[in-house]
């Protein structure tokens, strides 16, 4: 597979009632063939979420922004365009940050988190003095992620996004 350049291509996914914003890096292949955040099969993001949050696994586009609007996240991604090996993170380069103002000004976004380390590197390389804001790093629900397993993953997204939504 070669690199190739690529344009993020899809919107972000806030509200004015968003209270946390949560980071990817860049769409996955599956993600940007899927338009739509973690289009991976093999990705835990959305059975993270359905078990913080006590739902069912959301499988439709429609279904994933309900859990997530109705929970009061915003989902972004901190990259807008790059060159990329496929979906390898690792592979990045030649980045342009999102411009994550809009979902600020809309939104009391109480924290923001990275889903990773691609995401917190490159938030913290390219958004965080602009924005003066820190943002937290999330491990991975990535499937390259599998010393994470997915109680453990639930349990650290949990302690660490639950507190800034439960806070009036």
């Amino acid at each position: 597979m070669e690199r190739s350049a690529q344009i993020h291509p899809f919107p972000p996914l806030y509200d004015r009632n968003a209270r946390v914003l949560i980071l990817g890096s860049f769409p996955s292949i599956k993600s940007r063939e899927a338009a739509f955040f973690y289009g991976h099969p093999q990705n835990r993001f959305w059975r993270v979420l359905a078990s913080l949050f006590g739902t069912d696994v959301p499988v439709t586009r429609e279904e994933k922004s309900a859990l997530v609007l109705q929970n009061r996240l915003a989902l972004w991604d901190a990259i807008a365009s790059c060159e990329i090996v496929g979906s390898s993170d690792a592979s990045i380069t030649n980045v342009v940050a999102n411009d994550l103002r809009p979902i600020l000004d809309a939104a009391e976004i109480r924290a923001i988190f990275c889903n990773g380390g691609t995401s917190h590197k490159w938030y913290n390389r390219l958004l965080r003095d602009t924005l003066k804001r820190d943002a937290v790093l999330l491990p991975s629900t990535s499937p390259a992620n599998a010393q994470w397993t997915l109680p453990r993953l639930t349990d650290a997204w949990g302690a660490a996004i639950m507190p800034y939504l439960t806070e009036t």
